[in-house]
């Protein structure tokens, strides 16, 4: 079991391509983060109009709902740039300089289209909603294009910081899998 890491970003030299998407993930960061304290702030407000007003509530559930899956998915490119995700660099750590290198090629461009696919289906699920003026069936009735916008954004931003990612190993800016050289 390994110990407590600090986040280490990933490294972006004086790339201006590099620095302008580790700044479009960190602006993105800081989106999600106040999503999620809005999220609080309207739970708290919702527990007291039930509870202590004895009021019924109307937007607040669905709301943080969509606040809380929007700050998830546009939070993505900031914990990419983190290495947040889930890691399981057994097998890099047992590789040589070369294969680590050249797995770090394969996974990354892997992961690259997949989000490319992920990112053309939730452009086509919000503009269906855009498009066709979908509304929730709710009594708050808020247009779903709204919620749905956070797919395209949060998947393209990934997308963003994936194809940085790769870049910067190709250019040997950053090290595969963000592990030091053997």
């Amino acid at each position: 079991m390994t110990g407590h890491h600090d986040a280490v970003a990933s490294n972006t030299g004086n790339n201006p391509f590099l620095k302008t998407v580790a700044a479009l993930s960190t602006v993105a960061g800081w989106v999600s983060s106040a999503m999620i304290v809005v999220a609080v702030g309207v739970t708290c407000q919702m527990i007291f109009v039930r509870f202590v007003l004895n009021q019924s509530t109307i937007w607040q559930t669905e709301m943080v709902i969509y606040l809380v899956i929007a700050a998830t998915l546009i939070g993505l490119p900031y914990v990419q740039r983190l290495r947040g995700h889930v890691n399981v660099d057994l097998i890099p750590l047992l590789l040589p300089k070369r294969a680590r290198f050249y797995l770090s090629i394969l996974t990354l461009s892997m992961s690259i289209a997949i989000m490319a696919v992920m990112l053309w289906y939730g452009y086509e699920f919000w503009h269906f909603a855009w498009d066709r003026g979908w509304k929730s069936d709710t009594v708050w009735g808020v247009r779903l294009w709204i919620p749905y916008l956070s797919l395209p954004v949060g998947l393209g931003l990934l997308l963003l910081q994936l194809i940085a990612d790769l870049v910067a190993i190709v250019l040997k800016i950053d090290q595969p899998f963000g592990l030091e050289n053997n």
